[in-house]
C-alpha cells in the first residue's frame, strides 16, 4: 500500500511473477537440473568470449609444460584432512590465504582410517572438492589402492570426476600391519592403479606418482625401485613428486638416474621445512628416512624450543631450494606444509616465489570445476559470498558466458544448511559475540556494529569487527574510496552489505579496482545495497521519483513485496572491461530475477548467522528478529558512471525528507 501511495506502483513486479511464483519456479526448475535460465539465456551464454585467464582452460600437465618452456618456476602445496569440523573450516581459511601466493596446484592426502572417500566434511574427498569448487584451486587428490577392491577405487574416481577433481596422485598406500600382504583381486602396486585409471577413464585424469630419492625402503635396491618407477610412468603417469630429503645432491643424483633409464617426465622435489622437533620425528618415522648427522647436531640442543627449530628449518629449506633451483633441473618445488602456513610462506618469500598479484582475472572468485571454465558473468549480490553462489548453482548444466541475458527463472538451489563448513563464518561463536555484541540493546547497537566493521576501530569492549554475516572477509580495497560516505549512512541506519564506486576507464592494472589482463580498461557503475527501515524506504521511494532513468532500484521486504523500476526485468551490467583483442567482458550484473533469490539468503543471514548467537527469548534475539521482519533490502545503481556518484545524495535527500516536520511538503528538488 505504501508503494502505491508513493505513486510508483507501475514499477512493481508484475502479478504474474508473484512471490508464490518465485517459489514454484525455483522448485520445478531446480528439481529438473536445468541450466541457468531460459532458452534466451542459454543462447546468450554461447556468445563465446576469449578466456581472460588461459590457465582456466589448461590441464595441470599443460600448465607445467607452458611454465617449463617459459623458464618459469612454480610451487605446489600439500595438506592433509583435519580431524574435526572446526579444523576443516580453519583449513578452508588457509586455502584462501595460501592461494594468494599463486601455487600452481595443491594436493590433499588420502587417509584410509578417516573414510577418505565419504561425504564427511573432514574426508579427503570433501576437502579436495572444496578446494576445487569453492577456493578455485587446481587440486590433486591422493588415492591409495591398499586394501581396496578395483570396484571401490573406480567408485572413488567416478566421484572425484563428478566433483570436478581432475588430478590424482596414485599410491599403493601403507599396510595396516607390519608388512605388506598381497590380496586376491586387489592391486598390489601403484602401477596397477595407474593402469586401472587409464583403462577405465582414459586421459581424463592427470596422474602423478611418488618417487623416492634414496629408493623405496621396501625395495631390494635403488636400481630396482627406479625400474618400478619407470613402470609407473610407462603405465601412464604424467609427473613425479618425490619423498622428502635433506640434501640437494640426493635429489640431483635421483634425477640423473631417472633420465639414464628413460624417465623424462617432470620430477618435483618434495620440500619439508622443519617446524618442530615432534613433527620432524613423526614425518621421518613415516617416511623411514635418516636425518643427516649435521642437522641432528643443531636440532638436539634446541629440541624444546619450537621457535628456534622453525627458524633453523626455514633457513635450511631456503638453502636447499636455492641449490636445487640453481641446478637448472628443477621445474618447481612441492612443499609438505603439515597444514601450517608460516614456515612455507617464509621460505617462498625468501626465494622470491610468493607472488601476490593484486590483479584478479575477474572481480569475483573463480571456481576450478571444469564445467564452470566458460563462466564469466555473475549477479553482483553474491560478491562477498562467492562460495554460497557456487553452492546454489552447482547443479547448473551451463553457465553464462559473454552476458547474463534475460533469464526468467534461474534455478538457484535453496540454501538451507548455513553451517556447512565452507559456508559458515570462519570465526567461532564466542568471537562473533565479542564483535557483534554479547547483548544488543536497540537497533542503534546494530548500526554501530556495521560502523565498526567499516571503520576498523574497536568496539566499546575493545574488539575489532572483522566480519559481518554478509561479509566474512576483510573489506575490499575499493571500499576505501567510499569509506567516509559509507560510515555516515550506516550511522543513520543504511546498513550496507555490498557496494562499489563508479569507475570510468581505470587501467586494468589499477591496484584497487583493476582486474583482467594487462593493457585493458575497467568500468563500474556506482552500486549500493543495504537494509533499512520501512520509514526510510518510503522516503527513498519519494526521492527516487526525481532520479528516474539515472537510478535503477529494487526495494524488497522479507515477504517478497518488491518495488522496482528495472525496465522489463532486464539485467543491468554494472561492471565491464575492455581488453586488447577481446570482446567486452561484463562480469557482474544487477539481475532483478536473481535478486529475488538472493533476498531470501540475505534476510535469512540475520537469523542464521546473527540471531542464533543469542537465547531464543532474549532481547538481543528479538532485536535481530525485528530487523529481519520489518526492514527492507534495497539496491541502487547510478547509471551515469562518468559523473560523480549520485547515490549518496539520494540517501541524503531521503534523510532530509524524513527530518522535515510532518506538516511540510515532502517533495524534493531535482538533482
Amino acid at each position: 500500500m505504501w508503494a502505491s501511495k508513493a505513486g510508483i506502483s507501475r514499477y512493481s513486479v508484475p502479478p504474474s511473477i508473484s512471490s508464490r511464483t518465485w517459489a514454484t519456479m525455483n522448485e520445478t526448475r531446480g528439481s529438473s537440473g536445468s541450466s541457468s535460465g531460459s532458452e534466451g539465456s542459454k543462447d546468450s551464454s554461447r556468445c563465446s568470449t576469449p578466456g581472460l585467464d588461459p590457465e582456466r582452460h589448461e590441464r595441470l600437465r599443460e600448465k607445467m609444460r607452458r611454465r617449463m618452456e617459459a623458464g618459469d618456476k612454480w610451487f605446489s602445496l600439500e595438506f592433509f584432512p583435519p580431524r574435526t569440523a572446526e579444523g576443516a573450516a580453519n583449513l578452508l581459511a588457509m586455502f584462501d590465504e595460501m592461494a594468494a601466493g599463486g601455487p600452481l596446484f595443491i594436493d590433499v592426502t588420502w587417509h584410509p582410517a578417516g573414510n577418505p572417500g565419504s561425504d564427511k566434511e573432514t574426508s579427503s574427498m570433501m576437502i579436495a572438492s572444496t578446494a576445487v569448487n569453492y577456493c578455485g584451486l587446481e587440486t590433486m587428490l591422493h588415492m591409495s589402492c591398499c586394501q581396496q577392491s578395483p570396484e571401490e577405487i573406480t567408485g572413488h574416481l567416478n566421484k572425484a570426476k563428478q566433483l570436478g577433481i581432475k588430478n590424482i596422485l596414485a599410491l599403493r598406500g601403507d599396510p595396516t600391519g607390519d608388512q605388506w600382504d598381497a590380496e586376491d583381486g586387489a592391486f598390489d602396486y601403484a602401477t596397477d592403479m595407474v593402469k586401472h585409471i587409464r583403462r577405465e577413464f582414459g586421459d581424463y585424469f592427470d596422474i602423478c606418482v611418488a618417487g623416492y630419492p634414496k629408493g623405496h625402503p621396501e625395495a631390494g635396491s635403488f636400481e630396482e625401485d627406479l625400474r618400478h618407477l619407470k613402470e609407473k610412468v610407462s603405465a601412464g603417469a604424467d609427473f613425479i613428486i618425490t619423498q622428502l630429503f635433506f640434501e640437494a645432491d640426493t635429489f640431483l643424483h635421483f634425477v640423473k638416474a631417472c633420465k639414464e633409464i628413460g624417465i623424462t617426465c617432470p620430477i618435483l622435489p618434495g620440500i619439508f621445512p622443519i617446524q618442530s622437533y615432534s613433527s620432524m620425528r613423526q614425518l621421518v618415522k613415516l617416511s623411514k628416512l635418516e636425518v643427516p648427522q649435521e642437522i641432528k647436531d643443531v636440532i638436539e640442543p634446541i629440541k624444546d624450543n619450537d621457535a628456534a627449530i622453525c627458524s633453523y628449518g626455514i633457513e635450511l629449506a631456503v638453502n636447499l631450494c636455492q641449490e636445487l633451483l640453481a641446478s637448472g633441473v628443477v621445474p618447481g618445488l612441492h612443499f609438505y606444509t603439515l597444514n601450517r602456513k608460516m614456515a612455507t610462506t617464509m621460505v617462498l618469500k625468501r626465494l622470491g616465489m610468493w607472488n601476490e598479484d593484486p590483479r584478479r582475472p575477474l572481480p569475483w572468485a573463480i571456481s576450478a570445476h571444469p564445467k564452470r571454465r566458460e563462466e564469466d558473468v555473475r549477479p553482483i549480490f553474491w560478491a562477498s559470498r562467492p562460495k554460497s553462489y557456487i553452492y546454489r548453482t552447482q547443479d547448473w548444466n551451463e553457465f553464462p558466458n559473454g552476458r547474463w541475458g534475460n533469464s526468467s527463472s534461474p534455478a538457484f538451489g535453496e540454501l538451507k544448511n548455513y553451517y556447512l563448513f565452507y559456508l559458515k563464518s570462519k570465526c567461532p561463536r564466542q568471537e562473533l559475540l565479542k564483535m557483534w555484541g554479547e547483548e544488543l540493546s536497540s537497533e542503534e547497537s546494530v548500526f554501530e556494529v556495521f560502523e565498526r566493521y567499516l571503520s576498523g576501530e574497536p568496539n566499546q569492549h575493545g574488539y575489532k569487527v572483522t566480519c559481518l554475516p554478509w561479509n566474512d572477509e576483510p573489506l575490499a580495497a575499493e571500499t576505501s574510496l567510499m569509506k567516509e560516505q559509507l560510515l555516515r549512512v550506516n550511522r543513520l541506519g543504511i546498513l550496507t552489505i555490498n557496494s562499489q564506486p563508479n569507475v570510468n576507464g581505470k587501467p586494468s592494472s589499477d591496484p584497487i579496482v583493476g582486474w583482467g589482463p594487462s593493457g585493458g580498461y575497467v568500468f563500474q557503475k556506482a552500486y549500493l545495497e543495504f537494509f533499512t527501515s520501512r520509514e526510510t524506504a518510503q522516503a527513498l521511494l519519494q526521492v527516487l521519483k526525481k532520479y528516474e532513468l539515472r537510478v535503477n532500484y529494487h526495494i524488497v521486504d522479507v515477504k517478497g513485496e518488491n518495488i522496482t523500476n528495472a525496465p522489463e526485468l532486464q539485467p543491468n551490467a554494472v561492471t565491464w572491461g575492455i581488453f586488447p583483442g577481446r570482446e567486452i567482458i561484463q562480469p557482474t550484473v544487477v539481475d532483478p530475477i536473481s535478486f529475488m533469490f538472493w533476498k531470501d539468503e540475505a534476510f535469512a543471514l540475520w537469523i542464521e548467522q546473527w540471531g542464533k548467537l543469542y537465547d531464543e527469548e532474549s532481547p538481543s534475539r528479538m532485536i535481530i528478529r525485528y530487523i529481519h521482519d520489518n526492514y527492507f533490502l534495497v539496491n541502487l545503481v547510478d547509471n551515469e558512471f562518468p559523473q560523480d556518484n549520485c547515490l549518496w545524495q539520494v540517501v541524503e535527500d531521503a534523510f532530509e525528507l524524513l527530518s522535515r516536520p510532518a506538516g511540510r511538503s515532502r517533495e524534493v528538488e531535482a538533482p
